[in-house]
């Protein structure tokens, strides 16, 4: 079992920044990799970012250049720093993992970016 807790939304203007931050139950080297995902209301859930143990990183052409993840390995938190927020980007950012085979999700926090 793996427990994700997300936190750092909020309400935000347009252009404005916030950082997400996950918290893992165990060691985030115990996953190949840790994602960050947002469901907007009326939508489906879309990819944004990710990043690898190995380090490698990845994002959707959506948010690259403005959104950056990373990760402190000793607090086995992974982070979503976003900049130059968007009213598109309201959504509920959710973090995920998979592990054994199941795939694990946060509860989800809320950023919305309205003037």
């Amino acid at each position: 079992q793996v427990q994700l807790v997300e936190s750092g939304g909020g309400l935000v203007q347009p252009g404005g920044s916030l950082r997400l931050s996950c918290a893992a139950s165990r060691s985030i080297f115990s996953f190949g990799a840790m994602y960050w995902y947002r469901q907007a209301a009326g939508k489906e859930r879309e990819w944004v970012a990710t990043i690898g143990t190995s380090g490698g990183i990845n994002y959707a052409d959506l948010v690259q250049g403005r959104f950056t993840i990373s990760t402190d390995n000793t607090k086995n938190m992974v982070y979503l720093q976003m900049n130059s927020l968007k009213p598109e980007d309201t959504a509920v950012y959710y973090c995920s993992v998979r592990h054994s085979g199941s795939r694990y999700w946060g509860q989800g926090t809320q950023v919305t970016v309205s003037s």
